[in-house]
């Protein structure tokens, strides 16, 4: 089970009960969620990307509304691996 590192007072509406979801694979060691941001464009419902990779994993987006917040996660998993456990743990949140 991954560690999920809380240090943000607020997080996107939703997150957290799906990055705890995501946080129960194996190959995941690390979710830290960074700081929010208000973006141009509107997303009506909570959505989950891969950004970029890291050194040690990949940076996800979070996007709700006008809002967005990274979020870090250290794994050795393949981008695509990575992006269907993503979606199936969204269907588990």
């Amino acid at each position: 089970m991954a560690r999920i590192v809380i240090t943000h007072s607020s997080y996107i509406k939703g997150l957290l009960p799906w990055l705890r979801s995501l946080g129960k694979e194996e190959e995941i060691k690390t979710i830290t969620p960074g700081a929010i941001k208000r973006v141009k464009g509107h997303s009506e419902t909570l959505k989950l990307r891969i950004s970029t990779s890291t050194n040690v994993g990949f940076k996800l987006i979070a996007r709700l509304g006008s809002t967005a917040q990274e979020v870090f996660v250290v794994t050795h998993l393949e981008k695509q691996t990575l992006k269907e456990k993503i979606e199936n743990s969204q269907l588990h949140s």
